[in-house]
């Protein structure tokens, strides 16, 4: 009644009273107030207390000051509360599974990518409930390697919703671990790269169009790298010269195929177009396989990467 704060009275009495009819009670938390109504948590056992003649004559409680250890663990709760809500409402999608490779994360992004609520895959077998046939095995491979602490990164493959739409989806897989260290399953975190492969796809179509267009283009084409040697030669321009393009790839396009009196004003043009100065209208005279004069009216234009570097 002096000592215990007015809410904990009825459960510390209920813990004494069962000591003093014989009852041990193990680990009771309740917190105690100081003097300066300071709050310190504690662990209690209570036990009863018999005399010399086995009477019992009351009680003995043995408490732990676990006051450091609570606040701990609220921090510690705290943290996993920010991390679940952190990877709930990440912007990418992140799925766990446990050591038998059932789902037991699976967080709102992969709901919303994959149209599956986390209701509908809890506790189901990812790799094979979830994962394409012809992609069981690769995915599989991830996952128990990351169960044997392997870690694997930027692993492609397509995923496809309940609706049956393909989503290519780049994942990074990680050994997850519990309070001891010992594996308790896998995260993934993916991220959505659908949208990526189709501009890389239809990159590749446009570029394919275009090294089709310069090579059966009706004029000759020829390109050189920043060392001056011939990396691109079409039709056109073979058919002019007699020099086949196997001919003149990687080889040193002013020394080797441009007559010696026009070396010097090819050379500039060229080293203008490296410097970034396009070149219009520019005749001279190339000489070809068979040593028959063609008169060349020339264009030079500088040729950027896809980093903007020439």
């Amino acid at each position: 009644q002096e000592f215990i704060s007015a809410e904990f009275k009825t459960s510390v009495q209920r813990v004494l009273n069962n000591a003093l009819t014989g009852q041990n009670t193990a680990n009771f938390e309740f917190p105690l107030y100081t003097k300066d109504r300071r709050a310190v948590e504690v662990l209690l056992n209570a036990t009863p207390r018999i005399d010399s003649m086995g009477k019992l004559v009351g009680v003995v409680g043995v408490g732990q000051d676990i006051t450091e250890k609570k606040q701990a663990q609220e921090e510690l709760t705290r943290i996993a509360d920010d991390l679940r809500n952190l990877i709930d409402t990440a912007n990418a999608p992140i799925f766990g599974i446990d050591t038998k490779g059932n789902v037991n994360e699976w967080n709102q992004k992969a709901a919303e990518i994959t149209g599956r609520s986390k209701e509908e895959v809890m506790g189901h077998d990812l790799v094979a409930e979830f994962i394409e046939p012809e992609f069981r095995d690769s995915v599989k491979t991830v996952l128990d390697n990351a169960l044997n602490g392997i870690v694997t990164a930027n692993f492609e493959f397509p995923l496809y919703t309940k609706q049956g739409t393909r989503v290519d989806v780049l994942l990074n897989a990680t050994t997850r671990r519990d309070g001891n260290g010992n594996v308790s399953g896998v995260v993934g975190v993916g991220q959505d790269i659908t949208e990526r492969k189709v501009a890389e796809k239809q990159s590749e179509t446009i570029a394919n169009d275009l090294t089709k267009l310069i090579d059966t283009a009706n004029a000759p084409i020829f390109g050189i790298d920043t060392n001056g040697l011939v990396n691109e030669w079409n039709q056109k321009a073979a058919e002019i010269t007699g020099f086949s393009k196997d001919e003149v790839m990687g080889r040193d396009l002013v020394q080797e195929f441009i007559s010696a009196e026009f070396r010097i004003s090819v050379q500039v043009v060229l080293n203008n177009a490296l410097q970034g100065h396009n070149t219009a209208n520019f005749e001279f005279t190339l000489y070809t396989k068979d040593h028959h004069a063609a008169e060349v009216l020339l264009n030079a234009t500088p040729r950027i990467d896809s980093n903007g570097k020439l």
